[in-house]
């Protein structure tokens, strides 16, 4: 099954998105804008969204003791996070 021209994009734009100075709500609202229409989902989405945010926000969202495979759930709980 091969990606069409968007589809590849959209997988190279979420390989290359990182947090860096953004906020996380930035962060997510673009991830959120990249992802939609992407065929990432699951498990895969989950992978690239820990791996583009910041250290301190990832080791922070490992310590949960509940882990999810729902990307809205990790936005949350990100956001959530990072109030605290």
């Amino acid at each position: 099954m091969s990606l069409t021209l968007t589809e590849a994009v959209k997988v190279a734009e979420l390989k290359w998105l990182e947090q860096g100075r953004k906020t996380i709500e930035e962060f997510v609202q673009e991830f959120r804008r990249i992802a939609k229409g992407n065929r990432y989902e699951g498990q895969h989405l989950v992978e690239e969204f820990k791996r583009g945010i910041n250290r301190t926000i990832w080791q922070r969202l490992m310590k949960l003791e509940c882990q999810s495979s729902f990307i809205e759930q990790w936005y949350e709980r990100a956001i959530n996070l990072n109030k605290n």
